[in-house]
């Protein structure tokens, strides 16, 4: 919105003409998220508080996450507000990967919504339960996935892009509507199974949605994108502004967030997420990436696989406890530790992504 307002006002007044940047846009989208979570933060807090939408702790979890219950969840809210007021005001809003990306965070935080309040009123933790989740989450993605896929307007948005290797470009033809499907599902539910401890989840959200802006900027420049050796992506450089309201919104909910948290995200925050750092690696074209900076959210994700799969063939779990940060509270490493060193996992990894915008 206030794009547009400017982009008039530089007709009379040049210096609004600043606000065409896409970096600068990018710093006020990072800046208005943090402001906008710190002002709305308390209160939201106070009425989740009031209302009584506590979180309900699993009985079979670890003995030192029985004190947590009762505390407010569905922080998620505050993210998503913060994430969309920011986007809308410093976006390009003619631009169809902003509303793509809008639609896809939007669809899967009420598919959350609806999860955390059936676990409230039931008092149960399984909420919706997988199957119906997972069937909103299908159509979801799939209507991404198709919409993006129809309207590619060269064959580099629907190409597959191998990091390292220069010249390797692989044309997925439809098969990119299968690749998008399971990219966006995957990170959405990878997401919410790390969201487990206090700051977890939304720390590395951060990391990796500041590394893929910074894909979606090169992408999306003509120059470059042609010197560091990938395809020209002519309007996905908006995706900045949109990830730069995710870190910026997810900074300041970890202000509440951290430990002992205030607040809890909530599947309406940790699967809105997830899929919409799905959604930016699918029209940025680094689903392999996402994949390496996202390491800690997939290695908490087949930690679980690993568990289930071990115990149906053998009887036996190779974990004291899935996701995989339980089975380290489980070993007796007090919650900070596990949080800050599984933080530490993600910096590396995000590292090591941003490196081969250059190692090709």
């Amino acid at each position: 919105m206030l794009y547009h307002l400017f982009e008039e006002l530089t007709r009379s007044y040049s210096f609004f003409n600043v606000f065409h940047y896409l970096t600068l846009r990018g710093i006020l989208g990072v800046l208005t998220a943090l402001a906008i979570s710190f002002w709305i933060g308390p209160g939201m807090i106070r009425k989740l508080t009031a209302a009584k939408f506590g979180q309900t702790v699993r009985d079979d979890g670890p003995k030192t996450h029985f004190t947590k219950a009762g505390t407010p969840t569905m922080g998620g809210a505050l993210i998503l507000v913060a994430v969309f007021a920011s986007t809308l005001l410093w976006s390009d809003l003619t631009n169809r990967y902003v509303w793509v990306a809008l639609f896809t965070t939007a669809a899967f935080g009420v598919i959350g919504w609806v999860d955390d309040w059936k676990k409230i009123v039931n008092k149960d933790p399984r909420g919706i339960g997988a199957g119906q989740k997972y069937f909103w989450q299908s159509v979801a993605a799939l209507a991404v996935a198709l919409f993006l896929y129809a309207g590619a307007k060269s064959p580099a948005e629907t190409a597959l892009i191998v990091p390292v290797f220069k010249s390797l470009v692989i044309d997925l033809g439809p098969a990119f509507v299968l690749l998008a499907y399971f990219v966006i599902v995957g990170s959405s539910n990878a997401v919410n199974l790390t969201d487990g401890l206090d700051g977890l989840a939304i720390m590395p959200t951060v990391m990796v949605a500041g590394a893929l802006g910074i894909f979606a900027y090169v992408m999306g420049h003509a120059n470059f994108s042609v010197y560091l050796g990938f395809p020209h992506l002519a309007g996905v450089g908006e995706m900045l502004v949109f990830c730069a309201a995710i870190v910026g919104a997810g900074l300041g909910f970890l202000w509440f967030n951290t430990y002992p948290a205030m607040v809890f995200m909530g599947d309406i925050g940790a699967l809105a997420l997830g899929a919409a750092l799905g959604v930016v690696a699918v029209a940025v074209r680094q689903e392999i990436v996402l994949f390496v900076m996202g390491g800690v959210f997939v290695m908490e994700t087949v930690s679980v696989m690993l568990q289930v799969a071990s115990f149906k063939l053998t009887g036996k779990r190779i974990f004291r406890m899935a996701p995989l940060h339980h089975h380290f509270e489980l070993k007796g490493w007090p919650e900070p530790r596990v949080i800050v060193r599984f933080w530490i996992i993600s910096l590396i990894l995000v590292l090591i992504g941003l490196a081969t915008l250059k190692i090709r």
